[in-house]
């Protein structure tokens, strides 16, 4: 609520001077009366005084200008790589033609539904029969009904596993996602379909694109992802090229004009982009952040490495003011990529991060990152009636009996606490620069 301070003017007598300095106390205090206060700051304290001091001495207060105050706040939420390999398929096997994926989210659905926006990572395709895991990964339509049913908004198509079925079962893989009315970005079902998507959630427009990457050329220039695309597969997905980012670079300039032209207000770009098992971002992946950084994106999340790659704030090298929140990969959501089966047997294919980006939209129309928090998760693997269950566990700290609240045994909780351990090593350092700017830059634009 806005209060504006009333314009006194009142010839003083001797008998009414003390209730007018009252009256005037009030009115100086009044733009701070519904303000909690743990936001008062001393710069507060002090304007308020000094308005005081300054209406004693006049009859007629000046105009005050119009207090900047938090109009809309939209949580956005993205976890990591949804995987299905042979093993949960079989565990989501009820019958020949039936299959249920819901035990995955079991103990996650609470944390995923409570933001105002999901986002995951489908690294499958819906082919619509012949299932199968690595490498030629197609699933169950049914799985899409388990990951919106556990809250999911929206799912990131473009990966390297995207023509796994080809163009066929790309094209069906954005069909069932539009009949079941999930949103969708990286793959359109046709050529001419917009690339990018513009969503008001909460009353904040934001933009999001997404891109993978495109492994070397083969013979005739045809694009290369888990295998050869043809030319009707290659134009309905978005892709990069690492030996030829000024050609990405135009194209995303491109659809980011587009975007603010809908009414965008703030941009996210999710890329999958990397090397797979590697802990921190390679030469490409910091070049590439740092030039979207330089364009105007407000947050990079990336995925690919199947690990937890470090979280960065950046500057833009070209205002100085701009920065961008870049997670570098959020892991693995789920998989069966356990460390006894994994390239690496460290564990930390075993690990993702639910990282939340809150915005926060002001009266003078600015809209910025105001937040950011992140929920490591864990994929917890036991046997329930004979079934081989995985199930994502989400490592809250505010829980204070993981044992009990997710059913985990000694063994359970050991490797959970572990990987806790391991994801905030790192990106503990910079979670913590990404909150504290994001936090004290919200603080800024009310005072």
């Amino acid at each position: 609520m806005i209060f504006k301070s009333k314009t006194v003017t009142v010839v003083l007598q001797a008998s009414a001077a003390i209730a007018l300095l009252a009256l005037i106390a009030v009115n100086a205090l009044t733009p701070f009366r519904d303000k909690p206060r743990s936001f008062v700051s001393a710069a507060d304290e002090e304007y308020v005084s000094s308005r005081s001091v300054a209406r004693e001495t006049s009859s007629e207060a000046p105009v005050e200008p119009e207090k900047i105050i938090e109009t809309a706040r939209a949580r956005i939420s993205v976890t990591g790589d949804v995987i299905i390999h042979n093993a949960l398929l079989e565990t989501a096997k009820v019958s020949d033609k039936k299959y249920n994926f819901d035990f995955i989210y079991k103990s996650f659905r609470n944390y995923v539904s409570a933001s105002d926006y999901a986002v995951t990572n489908l690294e499958t395709t819906l082919g619509g029969s012949d299932y199968t895991g690595y490498p030629v990964f197609n699933t169950p339509d049914s799985l899409i009904d388990s990951i919106t049913g556990a809250g999911f908004d929206m799912l990131l198509t473009a990966n390297n596993h995207a023509n796994d079925t080809g163009y066929k079962g790309m094209t069906r893989t954005a069909k069932v996602l539009k009949r079941k009315k999930v949103d969708f970005i990286g793959t359109v079902e046709n050529a001419k379909d917009k690339r990018y998507l513009v969503k008001d959630v909460n009353g904040i427009k934001i933009g999001m694109i997404c891109y993978t990457y495109e492994g070397r050329a083969r013979a005739g220039g045809m694009k290369y992802l888990n295998g050869m695309m043809n030319k009707k597969s290659a134009a309905i997905i978005n892709t990069f090229n690492v030996r030829n980012l000024d050609e990405f670079y135009k194209q995303l300039g491109g659809r980011m004009t587009a975007m603010r032209d809908e009414g965008a207000e703030a941009i996210m770009v999710y890329l999958h982009w990397g090397e797979e098992y590697k802990l921190d971002p390679n030469k490409s992946q910091k070049e590439i952040a740092q030039k979207l950084c330089d364009m105007g994106v407000d947050v990079i999340v990336g995925g690919h490495p199947h690990v937890i790659q470090p979280m960065q704030l950046m500057t833009s090298r070209s205002d100085s003011q701009h920065k961008t929140v870049c997670i570098y990969s959020t892991g693995n959501s789920v998989s069966n990529q356990r460390s006894k089966y994994s390239e690496i047997n460290t564990g930390h294919t075993e690990d993702g991060v639910f990282v939340s980006f809150t915005f926060s939209k002001y009266s003078d129309g600015s809209v910025i990152v105001s937040d950011v928090e992140a929920l490591p998760t864990w994929v917890n693997v036991y046997y329930s009636d004979g079934r081989r269950i995985f199930e994502i566990i989400p490592l809250d700290k505010s829980v204070s009996d993981w044992k009990q609240t997710f059913s985990l045994d000694k063994s359970g909780f050991k490797s959970a606490d572990a990987s806790f351990k391991r994801t905030m090593n790192i990106i503990g350092d910079g979670l913590k620069a990404s909150q504290e700017y994001c936090r004290e830059h919200a603080v800024q634009k009310v005072q």
